[in-house]
């Protein structure tokens, strides 16, 4: 007779396709360059990966929401805040985590940073996993001596006897198109520079999910950046169970031969909108590198695709004087320095504050990506519609009064005719009864 066991793990193989014994090349066989870790800590953990092989379509948000469910599900001593948290947050990242885990583990804090954050440090050396939300990257800055000075060398300074690796720090980032100057900002080198940190910072669902469980999970207290303008516009598969994806991992997102393009978060769909074009009109083979992790970073991955290719490209949001990318630039420039073909180039934002949406002649100047061209398309497209119902509804009112005129018109029409007829019978009457008194 077969055990429990035993009948999970066929229908795993069943769910897939194939026999195999071996459980991980299972998953790695569905995972495939995904990257996802799964932990087996006994038998019944089977019945976990099951749960993981359910897809589901999500957005950026959504999964998001369900990493901070699966946190506190997970550890009792989670807590989850900042500003409008409780409420679900301006974004609705964490909406129905009050109702379900309470007040005292889901809650607002007042408009402080600074206190968020040392709140934060303060929940973590204690044991709890602090999950603060600093509601825009844009002012993260008045907590910038909290984390640079007192979060990322805790460990350091009390000689590896304390540490506040239990903070996850959440912050949303990048341009939005009509964020301007304080909602736009990506600030992600100014972190760079800190050792005791890490920065991550996903570029759509599955990578959200895995990284952010990661960042809660790790020794080390990690800055998780969210792409505001993919919480909706980026969707894919994304399995319903826990999974990881490891820090310090790039992900070859494109394989190709002729150059490398590495870049992170909303950028790395430019790439590979970049990548499309340059193959179909130039007939380049781009291999897109997805960075992941700003800090620590993956040298190995991007030194082996740049040896093969002899050539790289960095891209990102972030202005270009001392961004992220002039990092990189030297450290392959020296691990690569006998394969590169030509310069390192950088394509990144301009050394000015990100600028408003709208210029004099109204148009909006950052739809800049194919995806959100098309996203511009379909809003003209939708006032295009609501114009179409603005006049149809406009039609209608003046058809229906023109409509009710009319058989207001025949009414009084009628009344009148049958008034009329109602004075002519009485009259005929008056008449009649006259007749017979005069007999």
């Amino acid at each position: 007779m077969l055990s429990l066991y035993q009948i999970l793990e066929f229908s795993l193989l069943v769910v897939n396709g194939f026999a195999i014994i071996n459980k991980e090349r299972v998953l790695n066989k569905y995972l495939k360059n995904k990257q996802h870790s799964f932990h087996e800590d006994s038998e019944n953990s089977i019945v976990l990966r099951l749960v993981n092989l359910v897809l589901a379509v999500q957005t950026v948000l959504r999964s998001i929401n369900q990493a901070l469910n699966i946190a506190l599900e997970e550890d009792p001593n989670s807590v989850c805040f900042g500003e409008d948290v409780a409420f679900g947050g301006v974004f609705r990242c964490s909406v129905g985590l009050q109702n379900k885990f309470g007040k005292e583990r889901v809650f607002n804090t007042p408009l402080c940073e600074q206190g968020i954050v040392g709140f934060g440090i303060g929940l973590a050396v204690t044991g709890s996993n602090a999950i603060a939300e600093i509601q825009f990257a844009d002012y993260i800055f008045p907590a910038f001596d909290q984390i640079v000075n007192e979060a990322a060398k805790y460990r350091y300074r009390s000689g590896n006897q304390f540490n506040c690796g239990k903070l996850t720090i959440r912050a949303t980032w990048g341009a939005v198109g009509h964020g301007a100057l304080y909602h736009s900002q990506s600030p992600e080198a100014y972190f760079s520079h800190t050792p005791g940190l890490k920065i991550v910072i996903p570029r759509g669902p599955s990578q959200a999910k895995g990284l952010l469980l990661s960042c809660i999970a790790d020794p080390d207290p990690c800055i998780f950046f969210e792409p505001k303008i993919l919480y909706r516009n980026a969707v894919e598969d994304v399995p319903v169970g826990k999974y990881i994806l490891p820090l310090g991992k790039a992900e070859i997102v494109r394989e190709g031969k002729d150059v490398t393009l590495v870049g992170w978060g909303t950028q790395l769909h430019v790439l590979m909108e970049t990548a499309d074009l340059a193959e179909k009109d130039l007939g380049i083979s781009c291999e897109v590198i997805d960075l992941q992790t700003i800090i620590p970073w993956d040298v190995e991955t991007v030194a082996k695709s740049v040896t093969k290719t002899g050539h790289l490209l960095i891209s990102h949001e972030a202005p270009k004087t001392c961004g992220f990318g002039a990092e990189m630039a030297a450290t392959i420039q020296k691990e690569c320095f006998l394969n590169l073909e030509a310069p390192i180039e950088r394509i990144c934002g301009w050394d000015t504050p990100f600028p408003h949406e709208k210029i004099a002649g109204g148009k909006n100047t950052f739809l800049y990506a194919g995806e959100y061209r098309e996203l511009y398309e379909v809003d003209k497209e939708m006032w295009k519609l609501i114009k179409f119902i603005l006049v149809a509804m406009a039609l209608g009112v003046i058809g229906f009064i023109y409509v009710k005129a009319d058989l207001t018109k025949r009414r009084r029409k009628v009344m009148a005719e049958r008034k009329k007829k109602l004075a002519e019978a009485r009259k005929l009457k008056q008449s009649q009864n006259s007749s017979t008194a005069t007999h």
